[in-house]
């Protein structure tokens, strides 16, 4: 990693409160250039606390963009960190309503040449997407990283039309628990206790809503960038991971946008791939988007020369991985770059693999197939990717392609085309496709799922007839991947993958006629690439001087635990959210969380989830002690899920807050 120290432009910073048109003012912290002249601004847009928890990757870049000639601006939004208001729903009418005005505000200012951006990972991708698709005329390019275009289907909420158990829960209580944290007295004054009753009160646990919409109706549908590509006008770069989950986003923009639009797919887990978090290479991601910022807000600066225009560069650059031992981590993963100038690529030939045998293949998982799934959200950490899949396979029915006498190499969806026989109304396809070496090592490559309630659309609910047979087809999550020779691959089929999917309450699984389905994989064929497809160096602005006081001795990231006695199985996962860090001006802040999921092997219904939360703000100047806690739990029977969540806060010794909200929620779709 390069840090920059010197740039063509000297900057200041500010923090200013953004008006909107109600009279809330949002926080916000501004990068920009001294001087006179005007220039076009960025915009990063989070409910994250731009004054402490966002604040040292703040650093790494804000700076950078203000030092390259662009007033570069993180913003609070409404309820959360220093701004006001309360909060609402994850990407609201009104968080998007206040986005434009902020849009608005920024190009107004004399300081601005009425251009502005719009960047962000994850959340802030998401709303770059949301506010394009509202066209406002100042936004003339964004750049999205790691979001998602389909809130229903492409998020932390379901899979497949199943409810994504891992991150539906995880996402909840991690939300309540950061809704729940209180502005800060430094950035607000006195009105802070205040201001922090006043959000307390009105919390809703956003697991309420979720789970309220099993089926993509209108709820999902707000939002969704999907449901009408051509309202984007802005320029867009598209950025994703092969190990994030929405990486088929990037798939989707290049190929459906009808405005500028370039995708760059790598191999990272849910960063910016400029951060050296495994797996890499990372790229020289500040200088690639600044090459977006020039080229569309600041349409009459002449390029430096040598460097290429933006859009002579391939639609979609992709990162194509070697065949790799299963593991948890890896520094960086061997591969190359590849370049494609449309897309979909004619290079790319939907190849059709008939599955091997002729009889019926009766499928019942046990319910903890599932429990080497890995992290849905790797962010680089140690036990973060799925294990070597053995026992998942064994867990599986598995069919194995003849070994390979050449290289075969895919980019894209994989799909699959099943025909089933079902004695139940409800159940659950998962597929995995696997690179299995000669060893027997078996590698995840790819996944996908299907809810058999959703085999007729995401839309509606459909039951099965009990002992009707059917084909049913869905497409597996993206990846570029060469399977070498010598290998085999690998689709393993299973009906539970526990704590991915939450399980229907019938167990008995469905049966796969090999004579009727198929493993259809998106085969990249031999010819040019074009030019080398390349990038510069990671390089970043200078870091905050946060400091990591000396941890006590940390618990496992991911543990698996089995009662042989019961059959219970039980994952424990800390997410590793940051412990224990001191910011310069004195702030102590202090958070941890732990996950675990519960099953037994031979009951769908006694699935259940528990996060608790514990978060500490301290500033030992002043004496200022806020801490919360966060209980969240979810059960289910055949008829509802049952949650439960509390939150407890004190000012010092004193407890200020307490509420405990207890819901069932009629299963319908999930």
């Amino acid at each position: 990693m390069h840090i920059r120290t010197a740039f063509p432009h000297e900057t200041f910073r500010e923090d200013v409160r953004i008006p909107l048109p109600d009279g809330t003012e949002l926080y916000a912290r501004i990068w920009r250039p001294y001087g006179t002249e005007p220039v076009p601004a960025l915009l990063e847009y989070l409910p994250y606390r731009l004054s402490d928890w966002t604040a040292p990757r703040d650093a790494q870049r804000h700076p950078w963009y203000a030092g390259h000639g662009y007033a570069s601006v993180r913003v609070d939004v409404r309820g959360h960190g220093n701004s006001e208001g309360l909060p609402t729903d994850e990407y609201s009418e009104t968080e998007l309503a206040d986005g434009l005005a902020v849009i608005e505000w920024l190009a107004a200012q004399p300081w601005c040449t009425g251009n502005v951006g719009m960047f962000g990972i994850s959340w802030g991708g998401f709303n770059s997407l949301q506010l394009a698709a509202r066209a406002p005329l100042a936004l003339k390019a964004i750049v999205t990283v790691c979001s998602a275009d389909d809130r229903y289907d492409n998020d932390v909420h379901y899979m497949g039309g199943s409810v994504l158990a891992v991150d539906m829960h995880a996402w909840a209580a991690t939300m309540l628990a950061f809704a729940s944290r209180p502005p800060d007295p430094a950035h607000v004054g006195d009105v802070w206790r205040e201001r922090w009753l006043e959000r307390l009160n009105a919390l809703d646990p956003l697991i309420h809503t979720w789970l309220a919409h099993q089926s993509r109706d209108a709820y999902w549908q707000h939002g969704s960038a999907c449901e009408d590509y051509s309202a984007i006008k802005a320029a867009v770069l598209a950025v994703g991971g092969w190990h994030d989950p929405y990486r088929d986003t990037v798939l989707r923009l290049v190929e459906h946008l009808d405005s500028p639009v370039r995708g760059i797919i790598g191999p990272w887990s849910h960063q910016y791939p400029d951060r050296g978090l495994p797996p890499g290479p990372g790229i020289g991601f500040l200088q690639e988007t600044l090459r977006w910022w020039d080229r569309w807000l600041k349409p009459d600066a002449e390029r430096p020369a040598g460097q290429r225009d933006v859009m002579d560069e391939p639609l979609l650059r992709a990162w194509i991985s070697e065949s790799h031992p299963p593991a948890t981590v890896y520094p960086e993963l061997p591969g190359r770059w590849v370049g494609d100038a449309s897309w979909p690529s004619p290079r790319v030939t939907p190849t059709a693999y008939p599955l091997p045998g002729e009889q019926p293949r009766p499928v019942r998982s046990p319910q903890h197939t599932g429990v080497d799934a890995g992290r849905f959200f790797p962010f680089g950490n140690d036990a973060d990717l799925p294990p070597d899949q053995r026992e998942e396979d064994g867990r599986s029915v598995c069919f194995d392609l003849p070994e390979l006498t050449e290289a075969t190499e895919i980019l894209g969806r994989p799909r699959v085309r099943l025909r089933l026989t079902s004695q139940a109304r409800r159940g659950q396809v998962i597929a995995r496709l696997c690179d299995v070496a000669p060893d027997g090592s078996s590698t995840l490559v790819t996944r996908g799922v299907l809810n058999l309630l959703a085999r007729h659309g995401r839309d509606r609910a459909v039951e099965w007839e009990p002992g009707a047979t059917e084909d049913i087809t869905f497409e597996l999550n993206g990846i570029g991947h060469t399977f070498p020779p010598g290998h085999r691959i690998r689709l393993a089929l299973s009906s539970a993958y526990w704590p991915w999917i939450w399980p229907h309450p019938e167990a008995d699984g469905w049966t796969v006629d090999p004579a009727g389905s198929a493993l259809e994989l998106p085969v990249r064929g031999e010819g040019s690439d074009g030019p080398p497809v390349t990038f510069g160096p990671p390089e970043q602005a200078a870091p905050l001087g946060v400091e990591f006081p000396q941890a006590a001795e940390e618990r496992p990231e991911r543990r698996v635990v089995r009662d042989v006695a019961t059959g219970e199985w039980t994952l424990e996962v800390d997410p590793r959210y940051g412990g224990t860090r001191v910011y310069p001006d004195g702030l102590e802040f202090t958070e941890d969380a732990l996950e675990t999921y519960r099953i037994t092997s031979d009951d769908p219904t006694s699935a259940r989830t528990r996060s608790t939360w514990s978060v500490r703000l301290h500033r030992p100047d002043t004496g200022w002690d806020a801490r919360i806690a966060t209980v969240s739990e979810i059960s289910a029977d055949a008829d509802a899920f049952h949650t439960r969540n509390e939150v407890v806060c004190h000012d010092g010794d004193e407890e200020v807050f307490r509420r405990t909200w207890e819901r069932s929620i009629p299963r319908t779709a999930g």
